[in-house]
């Protein structure tokens, strides 16, 4: 793992009822679009489980560098996701973005 390796990660709550289509379909629409971005590693889906926080699901990926990451949040996929989307659909997000 290199100096500029990062992990970003979200953490949300959906604005659709917990166990409905609605929200299978963002989760997987989620990790078929996002993963599908050529500088995104690793994507993992998430069901959050800690009783020390409210948040219900997360999105976790890697990417090798900062150019790497700035790829991905101008990619055309990630911004039509955000747009379309991620605005419509999530109640309240948490990002948080790691380096080693």
């Amino acid at each position: 793992m290199n100096k500029e390796w990062i992990l970003h990660s979200v953490i949300f709550n959906l604005k659709h009822a917990k166990g409905s289509e609605e929200e299978r379909r963002f989760l997987e629409d989620g990790q078929a679009i996002l993963a599908s971005i050529p500088a995104v590693n690793n994507f993992r889906v998430y069901r959050q489980v800690s009783p020390k926080n409210d948040y219900d699901h997360g999105f976790a990926m890697e990417f090798a560098s900062q150019s790497d990451y700035d790829a991905y949040n101008e990619h055309p996929l990630h911004v039509q996701f955000v747009q379309e989307r991620w605005a419509t659909e999530v109640e309240r997000f948490l990002e948080i973005d790691y380096k080693p």
